[in-house]
């Protein structure tokens, strides 16, 4: 089914009535002590810079764009580690839009010698989500 404002033929989730639109981005990583992992920490730059871009195209068309960030605690983390650093779009993961993988690679002390969330699509493997593909 394709909604109004998705370029994909995924259902986003979005609320289609007619009075307002909203796109909610939840995004959860790893928060241990304070810190996350480079990767998560690099991640949520690009996620800022994309969402500010969202709302300057969506904005103007009555969408909404709302951003919530999740922390995960280590006990969480460690029952799955690919939990980290997940995007969704209306409850649905970047991976399902983009027809792309999770992957996982090793990453830090921070998380603790576990392998991380990298995503898969085109050939290319990211362990930053840059904000083009978000």
């Amino acid at each position: 089914m394709k909604n109004n404002c998705c370029s994909t033929n995924i259902s986003c989730g979005c609320n289609t009535n007619d009075s307002y639109k909203t796109l909610v981005i939840s995004w959860q990583r790893l928060v241990s002590d304070g810190d996350t992992c480079p990767r998560c920490g690099s991640t949520e730059e690009e996620l800022e810079k994309a969402v500010a871009q969202l709302k300057g195209k969506l904005g103007p068309k009555g969408i909404s764009v709302i951003l919530e960030k999740k922390e995960m605690t280590k006990e969480e983390f460690q029952q799955n580690p690919l939990g980290s650093n997940k995007i969704l779009f209306n409850n649905v993961s970047l991976e399902d839009l983009l027809d792309a993988k999770a992957g996982h690679s090793k990453c830090c002390d921070v998380c603790g010698g576990e392998e991380c969330r990298t995503i898969e699509t085109e050939g290319k493997n990211y362990e930053t989500i840059p904000a083009e593909l978000i």
